[in-house]
């Protein structure tokens, strides 16, 4: 009996259960959101064509125009002179950079110079006797012949007696021997070709310098030159003379110089032609870097937008009212950020800021319908 009742009880609940789950489900109601359509904001600007100058940009390091490599053309040991050979060192035109010890040389030259002179002092007595009328000017340089200073040249011989005379005593070849020697005396001392300062020292003093031997670079800090590389599409719009603005990265300075030289050969490589910007100014560095942009040419009815803007090449998006839009586009030139276009149609709405997911026949709402034109 027990069992009977519980399996009644059970089959009661199950059915109450099921009747009571339909009751809850029947009564349930059910909230669809609704979908809310989002119209974007665009940016445009109204087309008017002008011209748009063409700017080359290029970049590079500045060198100095005026420099000199150091080298020994003779052996000694370095001396110390007024300034210490040292990098940063200023020198004036004329002033002594480098002097090598030349006292054993110097003594050579001595020697020879003195065998000169005894040989002019020798045929002195036959030339009053023989050539009385040529006397008068190998006396007087004689005379003024300083053993201590440079050798001068010998007096002019007019007539051909007195040039086979002269040769004929060995003094020509005497003369020429001395001035040979004080020619590479004058290695031992190396000056200043103008005023600069010392960029690199390789030697300090006291060192045995040898024949050949780099010494240091020497640089005059007044002209500098800038090489860019050009592309060949532009070789022939630059010209020698013409001025252009360089700037520099690290602050807003910037510098006026000129195209100084362009080089005839184009780079097989790169197909880039070099040219080389003159520059003056007392803040300047070698080795600064510097950009520089280059006046090119002027593109006519054309405009000029931002690189971002265009798709696929050669369209842009514009708006209809307010539905985006396609047009094909000319691109004519290109830079790092902007790009300028040709037959774009005045007066039309440009989209003039990208939008994310913007695709043609969209909606959209125009935030700013000002004529705020885009310039050429």
């Amino acid at each position: 009996m027990r069992k009977i009742i519980l399996s009644v009880l059970g089959v009661l609940l199950i059915v109450g259960g099921f009747f009571g789950a339909k009751t809850i489900i029947d009564n349930k109601k059910s909230f669809k959101p609704r979908a809310q359509k989002v119209v974007k904001t665009v940016f445009t600007e109204v087309v008017t064509n002008g011209t748009v100058p063409i700017v080359v940009p290029a970049n590079g390091n500045l060198i100095a125009k005026n420099r000199v490599e150091l080298y020994a053309e003779v052996q000694g040991v370095f001396r110390k002179g007024n300034k210490l050979f040292k990098t940063g060192e200023t020198y004036r035109k004329g002033e002594t950079i480098i002097r090598i010890d030349a006292s054993e040389y110097a003594a050579s030259v001595q020697s020879a110079k003195s065998n000169l002179y005894n040989q002019l002092t020798s045929v002195m007595p036959d030339l009053r006797l023989d050539y009385p009328e040529i006397f008068p000017k190998w006396q007087a340089y004689l005379s003024g012949f300083d053993m201590k200073g440079v050798t001068p040249p010998l007096p002019e011989m007019t007539l051909e007696k007195e040039r086979f005379f002269i040769s004929g005593r060995g003094i020509l070849t005497s003369f020429y021997n001395v001035k040979n020697l004080e020619q590479r005396l004058s290695k031992y001392r190396i000056s200043a070709p103008f005023s600069g300062v010392l960029t690199e020292t390789l030697v300090t003093e006291g060192t045995l310098v040898r024949s050949g031997q780099k010494l240091g670079e020497f640089i005059n800090t007044d002209v500098y030159e800038l090489e860019v590389s050009v592309s060949k599409a532009f070789s022939d719009l630059l010209k020698v003379g013409e001025k252009v603005e360089l700037s520099a990265l690290d602050d807003d300075k910037t510098y006026i110089g000129k195209v100084a030289r362009i080089n005839g050969r184009v780079d097989q490589a790169s197909q880039t032609i070099k040219a080389f910007i003159e520059v003056k100014d007392k803040s300047l560095r070698e080795g600064m870097y510097l950009e520089a942009n280059l006046d090119a040419k002027e593109e006519t009815n054309a405009i000029e937008i931002d690189r971002s803007l265009l798709l696929e090449g050669d369209k842009i998006f514009v708006v209809r009212d307010t539905i985006l839009d396609m047009i094909d586009v000319k691109p004519v030139y290109f830079t790092d950020k902007r790009v300028v276009l040709k037959e774009v149609p005045d007066g039309i709405k440009i989209m003039s800021k990208p939008l994310l997911g913007a695709y043609t026949g969209m909606a959209v709402k125009v935030y700013e319908d000002k004529s705020a034109n885009t310039k050429g």
